[in-house]
């Protein structure tokens, strides 16, 4: 079955199915935005039988496939006239025509610096009967008051604010092509039915009048048979030019259908997400996510239903997500997330720039709201989010490994499965190290979060940081050899940026640290917080150090020893053994992504 037809219809006939709401637009459609050149272009071209473009609708009385709609701006009705048809791929053209040719009113639209103006439109008829002239030169644009000024207004140059004006200058209102019979009666009548007049008027309307009233546009049919899939995937392949529209846009539509306000009810998840820093940068479109996730996996385990489909998290299963579905599933969802946030707060990660992976937040949430409050051994469901962050696993290609997290960590939780892929997947050479430089990368994030994982004390305050001083204290990852002493002793920078030689401290400790060698800064600390020795360097030790070559300045050991110490705290965390002879080669070469963001 062919699922659209290619035909033409008359521009007239579309812009009066568009006055009489026979065509609208679906409610995910953004506003009309074109200005006055594009405007006076495509009346030109339309004048000179010029092709402006296919026009594509959608037939609507599809059941499955339902959209909130709205008239095409500029349409003056009654609310709650359905649609026949609805346009994909070409509002900014029609709205354009059907505002300077149907409505009969100024049209507001802007100028080439963006600000807004009103406009009517006129056909200069002499310049259009010239060939001398281009017909883009005859279609000009007035002010509300329909002149045309200079001096900053002070002198007019052409007046056309009476009808007799429109006459006597040969100036035609784009507005009365429709209706062109009434302006012909009156023109001749002006010109006292002047035969030079009646020829010139024959002439110009056989070559203009006509061309917009005989104008024909191709045009695209999509049958009511079409899946939503489909004709969201259609609308956004034709319409390049603008932002792509999210799976939350689309389905905002889809549900208004039914008197849901999706845009409204995800106000309401932020609300309950709001004293969770973690969760700021999480995005509706993750949340759709999530709970389409639940939803494939719910209905996968539903018993009698052989033919259910996969468990998925794909575009298309995001767009055929349903009304009952998401209601079903939305506050499991919402649990989900914020038991996240507590446990990656019990993990160190506090601020939602410090989240390794954003994007593994999904399966999480998704794996968690199903496991409730029986999660079990914690370390084990940290060894698998461990392995996705160390494994630097959730950069791309996300869904499919959304889809196997979900099944493969909860039977790893409940029933001692196997371990998950993530798991298996995860990787880590002890040569990364030596690349982590900056928060971009989610590694360097996770080894940040394992550096306070056993009671790491500030050096200055001897508190251990922890979430109650985290904000308080204005904590943040530094040099342990500061930058200036490191370039004062012609130390390699790749080694002194990367995260060995970093760990979190107040900044008001980081102020006393300057850029002095360690054994200067450390007795000044020391000093200042008023403790012993011993008491000192136990405090110095929860920073995964020997303390010795701070004290010696001694950075290539202290960098050798910190390494290991750092790979060690990896293993832990991913339950995996990590080969200090292996040499993973990388394809390319490693960029700084800081160098990067200063391009």
């Amino acid at each position: 079955m062919e699922l659209f037809d290619s035909t033409k219809r008359s521009l007239y006939e579309l812009l009066k199915d568009v006055h009489s709401g026979k065509i609208q637009l679906p409610d995910f459609q953004r506003g009309w935005i074109w200005d006055d050149n594009r405007i006076r272009g495509i009346l030109a071209s339309v004048a000179k039988s010029f092709p402006i473009g296919a026009i594509m609708l959608l037939e609507t009385g599809n059941n499955s496939v339902k959209f909130k709609t709205k008239y095409v701006e500029g349409v003056k009705l009654n609310l709650g006239v359905k649609p026949e048809r609805l346009i994909l791929d070409g509002q900014q053209r029609i709205t354009s025509l059907y505002q300077a040719i149907i409505t009969n009113e100024i049209v507001t639209t802007r100028n080439d610096k963006g600000y807004e103006i009103k406009r009517w439109y006129y056909i200069d008829m002499q310049k259009a009967m010239d060939n001398n002239y281009d017909l883009e030169e005859a279609i000009i644009s007035l002010n509300e008051n329909k002149q045309i000024t200079k001096n900053i207004g002070r002198d007019i140059v052409l007046d056309l604010s009476k009808e007799e004006y429109e006459y006597q200058n040969l100036m035609y209102p784009v507005c009365m092509i429709d209706e062109y019979s009434t302006w012909r009666m009156n023109f001749t009548e002006y010109w006292n039915y002047d035969k030079e007049k009646s020829i010139f008027w024959n002439s110009f309307e056989a070559k203009i009048i006509n061309s917009f009233n005989h104008y024909m546009l191709p045009v695209i049919d999509m049958k009511k048979e079409n899946s939503k899939e489909a004709v969201c995937q259609v609308f956004e392949k034709v319409n390049t030019g603008g932002v792509p529209l999210t799976v939350f846009e689309l389905l905002t539509a889809t549900y208004a259908s039914d008197e849901f306000d999706l845009k409204q009810d995800w106000k309401e998840i932020l609300q309950k997400f709001g004293p969770y820093d973690v969760l700021q940068k999480i995005k509706n479109t993750d949340f759709i996510q999530t709970v389409t996730l639940l939803s494939t996996y719910y209905n996968r385990s539903e018993p009698n239903i052989d033919d259910a489909p996969a468990v998925s998290c794909k575009r298309k299963d995001m767009l055929n997500l349903s009304l009952d579905s998401y209601r079903k599933y939305r506050d499991k969802a919402v649990n989900g997330f914020i038991k996240a946030a507590k446990l990656l707060i019990s993990n160190h990660i506090y601020k939602s720039r410090d989240i390794p992976y954003t994007t593994q937040m999904i399966p999480m949430a998704a794996i968690l709201s199903d496991l409730g409050d029986k999660i079990g051994n914690k370390d084990k469901f940290m060894r698998w989010y461990w392995c996705g962050v160390l494994g630097e696993l959730y950069g791309s290609a996300n869904e499919t490994r959304y889809a196997l997290d979900l099944p493969q960590v909860l039977d790893f939780m409940r029933n001692n499965g196997k371990e998950p892929n993530t798991i298996y997947d995860a990787n880590f050479a002890p040569s990364r190290l030596h690349t982590l430089r900056t928060r971009n990368s989610a590694a360097y994030k996770g080894i940040y979060a394992l550096l306070l994982d056993e009671g790491t004390k500030d050096w200055l305050s001897a508190t251990t940081i922890d979430f109650s001083n985290y904000y308080s204290e204005g904590i943040d990852i530094h040099h342990i050899f500061p930058v200036a002493w490191c370039i004062k002793n012609n130390k390699n920078e790749e080694d002194y940026n990367c995260i060995i030689n970093k760990t979190p401290l107040s900044g008001r400790t980081n102020r006393f640290v300057g850029g002095d060698a360690p054994s200067k800064y450390l007795d000044r600390i020391k000093k200042h917080a008023g403790v012993d020795d011993q008491k000192f360097n136990d405090i110095l030790e929860t920073h995964v150090l020997d303390v010795s070559h701070l004290y010696d300045d001694n950075f290539e050991e202290f960098f050798k020893d910190r390494k290991e110490r750092i790979l060690q705290r990896i293993e832990k965390a991913i339950g995996k053994q990590i080969l200090r002879d292996s040499i993973q080669q990388e394809e390319g070469t490693y960029i700084n992504n800081d160098e990067i963001e200063n391009i």
